[in-house]
């Protein structure tokens, strides 16, 4: 008994700086401390880095720069074969608002460690080869038709980042940049209800029938 209380004693004497480290919050111990995923990253051994960007931060950082990716180089097409001037006003605008945002959503994506796309997917590699293919008239309404499309979707998208997004930098820029989005599509709307007024007024024209010159009695 003595012998067994002798080596009970030792054992206590070898673990117990582990269990005085272990109950100092200030020098946690190496490894993974209780609650901590195994993939999370860490800035030292035991201690979790800043926070991270979540997978649906991460879905919408992405998404977002795709759009607008093919916002700008899409706009510069039309600012050269629109044939409708407010057309190709909307398109001037595209290129400022979008380069302006992509900028900042690229410095966001930087300080998070996230990758940005820098090519289309085959949505829009095919809408632009479509674009290219048009002549001037049927341009300016798929591009239009596709500019309204394109802005519901990243409506929905800044909604959903504003009420669902955990990353309050990305929450702030959603909120931000969903004002100038609705602008951009009440604006294309317009315009696409202009030029299809345009286009069916002008058979009318041509189909009335021309003034008779009077007859010399």
């Amino acid at each position: 008994m003595v012998r067994l209380s002798a080596f009970a004693l030792l054992s206590l004497a070898i673990l117990a700086p582990a269990f005085g480290q272990s109950a100092n919050p200030a020098t946690p111990p190496p490894g993974n401390p209780g609650g901590m995923s195994p993939t999370t990253r860490e800035s030292a051994p035991g201690t979790p880095a800043p926070p991270q960007l979540n997978q649906a931060d991460r879905t919408f950082v992405r998404a977002l720069a795709l759009g607008g990716l093919a916002e700008v180089d899409l706009a510069k097409l039309a600012a050269q074969k629109a044939s409708n001037t407010a057309v190709k006003d909307f398109a001037q605008r595209m290129i400022r608002d979008h380069s302006e945002a992509n900028d900042r959503l690229a410095s966001l994506a930087k300080a998070n460690g996230i990758a940005l796309p820098d090519q289309f997917d085959s949505e829009q590699r095919s809408m632009r080869d479509r674009l290219q293919q048009a002549d001037k008239t049927e341009f300016d309404h798929a591009y239009i038709r596709g500019q309204i499309t394109d802005h519901q979707k990243t409506v929905q998208l800044l909604i959903y980042q504003i009420g669902s997004g955990e990353n309050e930098d990305l929450k702030a820029f959603a909120s931000d940049t969903l004002p100038i989005v609705l602008d951009h599509l009440r604006m294309a709307q317009s315009i696409a209800a202009e030029i299809s007024g345009a286009a069916q007024a002008a058979p009318r024209e041509q189909s009335a029938p021309a003034d008779k010159p009077p007859t010399n009695r």
